[in-house]
């Protein structure tokens, strides 16, 4: 039974109001909301410890976070129809963005990721974040479900095409991220548990070719994940200080701006992809702990819009973002503690940075659009 069709079943008409709140006046889920503020209040504490007390950085960082509510603001203004009517167009445009890149895209630490529009510098990968769900949600809205061969195989090309573009900036954390999200969506349609086995079959036969086509620095990452140990000086050095970080700080931590692995440069990128270490190290297991709820409770209320969201296509896009959500913060605290292999991938609303926190706002506008534009049942 396809996953849609499950919620179905789940979901109850719900009764109207005869008034509405101030929030459902400003198309904003409270509930969504203060999750979102409690998980950057959080991020800003980490960050100005992370970047050893540097007011500069947590003020570019606060710019970044009140552009990026700015965006889910507008975001959760529009209606979900409009988002469908969009959705084709969206992927269009963001896919020849993509192509830009690899012709006269931006080159910053070796790779061109970065595409310059006036005084506007942006990722478009970022973009087909949003893209890829929308385009195959509204493409699955279009059609009747469950999935055949055929629409399988269309959005197999959907997703990989701006994935491998993406792959080839290089941009690995990025373009695996494109693939869960498609990905999620074809999970939430009902694809089949057998053709997933075949997936996952056909992954590993083709692992010989695929490390060929990897990158040098990409296998050292991949051999270093097998066994750190074999360059504790190189290519290791990054994740064993970030376990020793994480170790060190127990069960209550070292306390709050006393974290010595950030502090003294012991531990490499403290303000981006390993915060999460700097997390552990000075809040232990216990201020961890906490971080993790946060995010679970915003994963938590996005699956809960998903069911209660009213047609396929919300249901498909919400539950998809949803996932694409949980698999960011999955991947990037899993690489910090070593049990995956190291992408480059920021932890969600807590690493500094601008463009993953734009986009992660849109698609938490997006989230709150589906549930304050719902049309409740009168009885």
């Amino acid at each position: 039974m396809p996953f849609i069709h499950f919620i179905d079943r789940m979901r109850k008409p719900e009764r109207s109001s005869q008034y509405r709140t101030f929030w459902q006046y400003i198309h904003i889920d409270i509930g969504l909301l203060i999750g979102i503020l409690l998980l950057t209040f959080l991020g800003l504490l980490i960050l100005y410890s992370s970047s050893n007390q540097n007011i500069h950085v947590v003020n570019q960082q606060m710019i970044h976070i009140g552009l990026a509510f700015g965006v889910l603001f507008l975001f959760a203004q529009i209606p979900p129809m409009t988002y469908r009517r969009w959705a084709f167009w969206i992927y269009i445009i963001s896919l020849i963005l993509l192509i830009a890149v690899s012709l006269i895209g931006h080159v910053g630490k070796g790779a061109a990721r970065w595409l310059t529009i006036g005084y506007v510098r942006f990722q478009p990968s970022e973009m087909m974040k949003l893209a890829i769900p929308m385009f195959l949600a509204w493409h699955y809205h279009k059609i009747h479900l469950p999935l055949t061969l055929r629409t399988v195989m269309v959005s197999a090309v959907i997703i990989l095409i701006p994935a491998l573009l993406t792959a080839k900036q290089p941009d690995l954390g990025t373009a695996i991220l494109l693939v869960i999200a498609g990905g999620s969506v074809l999970l939430l349609a009902g694809l089949s548990w057998y053709v997933m086995t075949a997936f996952i079959a056909i992954l590993g036969l083709s692992g010989p070719a695929v490390w060929y086509l990897l990158h040098d620095y990409q296998r050292q990452r991949v051999l270093t994940f097998l066994n750190p140990e074999r360059d504790p000086l190189g290519a290791g050095y990054h994740i064993i200080q970030s376990k020793i970080a994480i170790g060190s700080g127990g069960l209550f931590g070292k306390g709050w701006l006393n974290g010595t692995q950030s502090h003294l440069h012991f531990l490499p990128e403290h303000s981006t992809d390993f915060i999460f270490a700097v997390c552990g190290e000075e809040f232990g297991f216990l201020g961890s702990v906490i971080l993790i709820t946060l995010f679970m409770a915003i994963i938590m209320r996005g699956l809960y819009i998903t069911i209660k969201a009213q047609d396929t296509f919300c249901r498909l896009l919400a539950g998809s973002l949803t996932i694409t959500f949980f698999i960011s913060f999955f991947i990037n605290m899993g690489m910090v503690t070593g049990i995956l292999p190291v992408v480059g991938l920021p932890l969600p609303l807590v690493s500094y940075g601008g463009s993953s926190m734009i986009t992660l706002m849109a698609s938490f506008g997006i989230l709150m659009s589906i549930q304050t534009h719902r049309k409740l049942l009168t009885t």
